[in-house]
């Protein structure tokens, strides 16, 4: 499904692809996040993902008022406050996405999938 502006010269349709990865760039950069998290439904076992693949990380759903839902899962650095690591996540995410897309944010759910020494 596309997230939909309605203006007065025409509509502007974005898609869930555009949305992720843009979305999993940010995400990327906030502090003791070491990066997207999939896990492989034959075995169970997380690992992490290298940034060309970062939107499998990331569910985008957008509802019926047009509205997003994010789904972030994350593997973060070991050591640091898992709440205020995904609170700098989600103010983050909400605003840049905001700003990039012209959509509201709804909901933005942090599943922390694994935690990594960083060296």
């Amino acid at each position: 499904m596309k997230g939909t502006i309605h203006t007065d010269k025409g509509n502007i349709a974005i898609d869930d692809n555009v949305i992720a990865k843009y979305a999993g760039n940010v995400a990327v950069g906030c502090f003791g996040i070491v990066g997207m998290a999939a896990i492989s439904m034959t075995d169970g076992l997380v690992r992490l993902l290298k940034n060309d693949s970062l939107t499998r990380g990331i569910h985008v759903e957008i509802d019926e008022d047009n509205e997003v839902i994010l789904g972030f899962h994350v593997i973060v650095a070991y050591g640091v406050s898992i709440f205020t690591v995904s609170d700098n996540l989600i103010s983050s995410v909400k605003y840049e996405v905001e700003q990039f897309t012209g959509l509201k944010i709804k909901k933005i759910n942090v599943y922390v999938e694994g935690v990594r020494i960083i060296d």
